[in-house]
């Protein structure tokens, strides 16, 4: 169960983790596992852990003065998840984390993280490379949002993304992408008939 993981965080760092650090690291962290349509956190609640997908799918969104959802984040197998801000400050959660698909995880808690980082310089690099590329991500994701048009960052994300184009209910895409339901599935119809 644990492969993907140090496939990814040796992938991240560029480097062969010995099998003393890696079991290390392992130890730091916990297994849960969540049923369709559980929370992982909620909005208002202290995040006090960060999830690596082994199994499943998941997103976050925060929900506005209307009580509508808006995505943030997807995660599939191999991907890392969580509500930073809440998670680095102790301050309430601003996501929720729900789960689309029944989920299996390893958690590492705030305490545990920190012992990573500290004990070990590779996963201090490991989880800076990680924040750094989400900070990254979500600028990117801003700029393309507020200047391109709609069918553009639907063929990009499909383009980037095909797993979560295939797992993801197109209503969420549609959220994260700030677009109408009803404009992508015109763009995805037009699309099927070009082709």
């Amino acid at each position: 169960m644990a492969a993907s993981l140090r496939k990814n965080i040796e992938k991240t760092i560029n480097k062969t983790l010995s099998d003393a650090a890696f079991e290390e690291f392992l130890k730091l962290m916990s297994e849960k596992s969540f049923e369709k349509k559980d929370l992982l956190i909620e909005e208002g609640s202290v995040c006090n852990y960060i999830y690596f997908i082994e199994q499943g799918a998941c997103y976050s969104y925060l929900t506005d003065q209307r009580g509508e959802k808006h995505a943030v984040q997807f995660a599939l197998e191999g991907y890392w998840i969580s509500d930073l801000y809440s998670f680095f400050s102790k301050a309430k959660a601003i996501y929720t984390i729900e789960t689309l698909e029944p989920l299996k995880v390893l958690a590492i808690s705030r305490e545990n993280f920190q012992k990573a980082c500290d004990n070990n310089s590779c996963f201090d690099r490991f989880f800076r490379i990680l924040i750094q590329n989400a900070y990254v991500s979500v600028q990117y994701r801003l700029v393309k949002t507020n200047s391109e048009e709609a069918e553009k960052r639907y063929f990009e994300f499909s383009k980037l993304h095909p797993d979560f184009v295939q797992r993801i209910p197109q209503y969420l895409i549609a959220s994260y992408l700030g677009i109408k339901p009803q404009s992508l599935s015109r763009i995805r119809k037009e699309s099927a008939r070009k082709k």
